[in-house]
């Protein structure tokens, strides 16, 4: 039995390894900053105060990005504003990009990043915080339709992602949230299929070959059948969109209500359908899997998750990862994001995903939180927390996982994310409860029905 080490010591060498962290991201950024501060007087801000990077969909609003122009925009839940930073500088780098050539694997981490003032700025904000892959909105996420790419735009990404550089296969649009390909009404299919095609051909447009997307939902139907729509609609987009290489990738969910795509049965019923099975693929989302009943926490139980993808949908289907801890347990069916560490997985998922092979060369992109209480309470983005969590989870690759020093991180980052995890373990709690209750009550009512066929059943017998 292995003794575990007095509380007290792993609080003294968990801060030890987060002092030694914080010098090194600190060292990091001063050397990048003076490398580049000839540069910054040309460029453009790549924030804005009414921007916001996306991290949960189910509990964060999603930003206006790329070239729209909303004179309008739909009332937020919550204003979020970025770091302020004077007009026409960019935004100072948080840390310096390690070249995966210098990693034990080949692990290509990044975060969502915005896109406001256009998509070039999505390469200079992921180069910002030392990612070597990232993720972006090509247009606003609260619209049908968006004003086209801008030829500026499209000039500016398409330079800068040779200067900066990042390889088209590590680059990882995500789709809009309004779009259902599931959808069975004629008029609303229609409209969901236009917003598809349109970041399709967006994608073609800036030379990016991966397109990430909800599966969408059921609205009630039989799961089968909104699968078959979901692949016809694709087979339509490939037809639509001829000598392309965009590849559409499904992102499995957490399994709530009709939501498509939570089991990988689901995932592997919609790629049976495509014709051109070359230009679908799949995202796994770490918190999405969790959620939905896949348990990555420990080598065995990661090890069986991999297999079961690989039996059931294939690695070969794999093109990319979201890298999310999760507040809400094992099989909660709850979409809440965690920052890495903190949530119910906990650091051990990570580091079996870290130092898996299969995963080597894919885009893994962070939608974790970064939002902290700024002055007078309101929310302000730090966009310093996807900068350290990339140069953690690098720093996974090849660690050992039994040594005192991981031991004394994993605790450090459980203790950050306690209160969390007890409300969520709360709610979850009181739910089950009530649904026993109920479906307790409802047995109950059965009973004397029950009961009344038996005894007709005994008159019977009698006779």
């Amino acid at each position: 039995m292995v003794r575990k080490p007095p509380r007290k010591a792993i609080k003294t060498e968990a801060t030890d390894v987060v002092d030694k962290v914080k010098t090194a991201v600190a060292t990091a950024k001063a050397t990048v900053k003076k490398a580049v501060a000839s540069k910054r007087k040309a460029a453009r801000d790549p924030d804005s105060d009414a921007e916001n990077d996306p991290t949960c969909d189910s509990c964060h609003e999603k930003e206006e990005s790329d070239d729209d122009a909303v004179k309008k925009p739909a009332p937020k839940k919550r204003k979020t504003t970025a770091a302020p930073s004077k007009k026409g500088d960019t935004m100072a780098p948080l840390a310096a990009r390690t070249p995966v050539t210098l990693l034990k694997r080949a692990m290509y981490i990044g975060a969502h990043v915005s896109a406001a003032g256009g998509v070039q700025n999505a390469l200079t904000n992921a180069s910002s915080i030392g990612g070597n892959a990232f993720a972006l909105f090509l247009k606003s996420q609260r619209k049908w339709t968006s004003p086209p790419l801008t030829d500026e735009s499209k000039s500016a990404f398409l330079s800068l992602a040779k200067t900066t550089p990042y390889s088209p296969a590590h680059i990882l649009p995500h789709g809009s949230y309004l779009v259902n390909l599931a959808q069975p009404d004629p008029a609303k299919a229609a409209q969901a299929f236009s917003c598809f095609v349109d970041d399709l051909e967006r994608c073609a447009a800036l030379g990016i070959t991966l397109y990430n997307f909800h599966p969408g939902s059921t609205g009630g139907a039989a799961m089968p059948s909104a699968c078959a729509r979901i692949a016809a609609q694709l087979n339509r987009a490939h037809a639509a969109t001829p000598g392309t290489n965009v590849v559409t990738v499904l992102e499995n969910m957490c399994g709530s209500g009709n939501v498509v795509g939570s089991r990988f049965e689901e995932l592997r019923a919609i790629i049976d359908g495509v014709e051109d099975q070359t230009r679908v693929g799949v995202c796994l989302d770490t918190c999405h899997a969790f959620a939905a009943g896949y348990d990555l926490r420990t080598p065995a139980s990661f090890a069986a998750a991999m297999a079961e993808f690989d039996r059931v949908v294939g690695l070969r289907y794999l093109r990319a990862l979201h890298l999310n801890d999760s507040k809400a347990p094992l099989g909660s069916h709850r979409d809440l994001h965690a920052n890495i560490g903190t949530g119910f997985l906990g650091l051990r998922a990570f580091h079996n995903i870290m130092n898996f092979e299969g995963f080597e060369g894919l885009p893994m992109v962070l939608e974790t939180p970064i939002d902290e209480k700024g002055p007078g309470g309101k929310a302000v983005e730090n966009k310093q927390v996807w900068a350290d969590e990339i140069k953690l989870l690098e720093s996974l690759i090849g660690m050992d996982a039994d040594a005192k020093e991981f031991a004394a991180l994993e605790a450090e980052l459980q203790a950050k994310g306690e209160g969390e995890r007890n409300k969520i373990q709360e709610q979850v709690d009181k739910k089950a409860e009530k649904d026993a209750k109920k479906g307790a009550r409802g047995a109950a009512k059965k009973k004397p029905a029950k009961r009344k066929k038996e005894e007709a059943d005994d008159e019977d017998e009698s006779d």
